[in-house]
């Protein structure tokens, strides 16, 4: 997928936040009309990865806050999704409605060199045992 040309806002503003989640929003907009699957096979859990509208919805309310969250989201998305290597495997965290559907939560991380460590979250649903992207971060 081509890298975004669009202009990231750096700033801390609630204007600027609300632009780079309808920029990751858009993104994933994009992502999802190009690949019709909706999945990603990451090598290292070998599994596919699996996007949901839950995927958009988390990840849209926290990689938002960062300009670095957004820029590796829109730049490495793809790449994030195939090369992560696992860290860490938990349980959901109780009282958190979005994370009570999976059985496990798999935290992930991608090292790009010129960027640094990006951080995903998958979730293991409960039953089908499905891959769910969860959230993608910067770690700064």
């Amino acid at each position: 997928m081509p890298k975004t040309s669009i202009e990231i806002p750096t700033g801390t503003t609630l204007e600027e936040v609300r632009a780079r989640k309808k920029i990751i929003r858009d993104f994933y907009a994009t992502w999802n009309a190009a690949n019709p699957t909706k999945q990603v096979y990451n090598a290292n859990l070998k599994e596919f990865i699996n996007i949901r509208f839950l995927s958009i919805q988390e990840t849209s309310l926290i990689a938002a806050n960062k300009y670095s969250s957004t820029f590796a989201l829109t730049h490495y998305f793809t790449a994030i999704l195939e090369l992560a290597q696992e860290i860490r495997r938990t349980p959901p965290k109780k009282g958190n409605d979005n994370q009570k559907r999976f059985s496990e939560m798999i935290v992930l991380e991608y090292k790009k060199k010129e960027f640094g460590t990006i951080k995903l979250t998958v979730g293991v649903l409960k039953g089908s045992k499905q891959h769910i992207q969860y959230c993608i971060t910067a770690i700064e």
